[in-house]
């Protein structure tokens, strides 16, 4: 299973679940089910995200990430 473009760009700045999480105003639990595929996020969420990672991933790539993986 290829690694979200999310988790991706977490860890490449060394931030925790947690410390996303904390700064988008989600659960750690459920910014992990994102990152896993498990949940999608919502079109508010999705564009907390893309401004917290300084828009190095867009908001379309965290709505539609089946789009955007090499499977």
């Amino acid at each position: 299973m290829p690694i979200s473009l999310i988790k991706q760009n977490r860890i490449k700045r060394g931030q925790t679940l947690l410390d996303v999480a904390s700064a988008v105003g989600t659960n750690p639990g459920h910014l992990s089910r994102i990152e896993n595929g498990m949940s999608n996020a919502s079109p508010e969420l999705a564009e907390r995200l893309a401004k917290h990672f300084g828009y190095a991933i867009t908001e379309i790539e965290i709505l539609y990430p089946e789009r955007f993986t090499d499977n």
